[in-house]
């Protein structure tokens, strides 16, 4: 059935701005008879518009495929830096709205790699519960038939870093612009799950706190002090901190040939037992028995883990805590003894540092989402670590 009038005049695109990496014209690109929206006809020729329904300006398929690139590569290359470098290329002045068009038709873009890459998945049965976790590193989690049973069937690291922070929107005296959208990736451990494990700790009366980077830690004399010397500032000005930013952080699990495998963000607090914890409950019930995990105050939290209701699931397990080597040296030689993975049999040349390796690079992310909607914080960080894991991927066997 042809289109009516009404559609056809929809359909038409009179005069709209063609944006391309090195061309910018105006043009009228004629729509075919199955195409029923705008945005159908510009992909058709190689664009995706700035609005939905009618685009006066469209940006090249191309050129958003190179952004994705650069940015993954170099991630402090952030969208306002691309477009000025468009407006030198095309010789117009920069004006900020640039940005707000260049994000709208780039949030389009990922969302059809994600859609195709998820059909992708599907017809290759790579869609099942937990297959990026069984499968991500198959040099930790693909086991060969008759292979020697090794001391620990897993290992991983857990930490907390500051720099992926962002502001509250309420500071400003501003209220924050709805957006429904969610994270798209399994990285992610939410809210909810994570709350599961709030303040537990201390119900079952445990005498660690809960926070270990607001609060001293009583201990009784002759006993590990380790927790106590972890300071990176104190109480009153990271509340101060607290109050500013809506997300403090990110928490990560990696294995230990770096490859992310869980994340959930910081909210409004420090390093609370509750982060592990949820992680730990989550890397117990994907990956089972005889595994271990590396944390810089791992001696400490071994204690909040036995005291918390994963305890009993831990120890039947088969669950091992351990420091990590470069945070080991700072701990006294009593702990190092117990807790060093230098004197733990199984580790191998393991250092248990993998999440600082991937902070190191995820800190140029900073001032890019600092300032973005939960959304596209989200976004940004989660193609991060996908472009992340898939170069560890590329040199696995190097």
């Amino acid at each position: 059935m042809a289109p009516s009038s009404s559609d056809t005049q929809c359909l038409s695109l009179s005069n709209i701005e063609l944006v391309d990496l090195f061309q910018r014209s105006r043009s009228s690109p004629q729509s075919l008879l199955s195409h029923k929206y705008p945005n159908e006809t510009l992909i058709y020729h190689g664009y995706i518009g700035c609005a939905p329904m009618y685009p006066t300006v469209a940006i090249s398929l191309r050129t958003l495929a190179a952004y994705r690139q650069i940015h993954r590569t170099c991630p402090r290359f952030s969208i306002q830096a691309q477009c000025k470098a468009l407006c030198f290329l095309h010789d117009i002045p920069y004006r900020p709205y640039l940005c707000m068009q260049f994000s709208a038709a780039y949030d389009i873009y990922l969302e059809i790699a994600h859609i195709v890459d998820k059909r992708l998945r599907a017809a290759l049965n790579h869609d099942t519960p937990n297959w990026r976790l069984l499968n991500s590193c198959p040099a930790c989690f693909y086991k060969l038939q008759d292979e020697p049973t090794l001391e620990f069937d897993w290992l991983v690291s857990i930490d907390g870093n500051n720099s992926l922070k962002r502001w509250d929107s309420a500071i400003y005296g501003t209220t924050a612009r709805m957006d429904s959208r969610k994270a798209r990736s399994d990285y992610w451990i939410g809210p909810t799950a994570v709350d599961q494990f709030k303040g537990e700790v201390k119900a079952q009366g445990d005498s660690s706190l809960d926070d270990w980077g607001d609060e001293p830690i009583k201990t009784n004399p002759g006993s590990l002090t380790c927790v106590s010397r972890w300071r990176n500032a104190g109480p009153e000005t990271r509340k101060k901190m607290f109050s500013v930013f809506h997300e403090s952080g990110i928490f990560i699990a990696a294995c230990r040939h770096r490859f992310v495998l869980l994340a959930c963000d910081m909210i409004q607090s420090g390093e609370l037992a509750k982060y592990p914890l949820a992680l730990i409950d989550k890397l117990l019930t994907v990956y089972g028995k005889n595994g271990a995990c590396a944390y810089d105050i791992g001696c400490a939290f071994s204690k909040t883990l036995t005291n918390s209701s994963l305890g009993p699931r831990a120890l039947d397990l088969n669950f091992r805590m351990m420091v990590g080597a470069f945070h080991g040296h700072a701990h006294n030689r009593k702990c190092q003894l117990v807790w060093h993975p230098t004197y733990i049999l199984g580790t191998g040349h393991s250092e248990g540092e993998g999440c600082e390796h991937i902070f190191s690079a995820s800190n140029e992310l900073a001032r890019s989402t600092r300032h973005a909607s939960p959304f596209h914080r989200h976004q940004t960080i989660e193609e991060h670590f996908a472009f992340w894991d898939a170069d560890k991927y590329a040199v696995l066997c190097a």
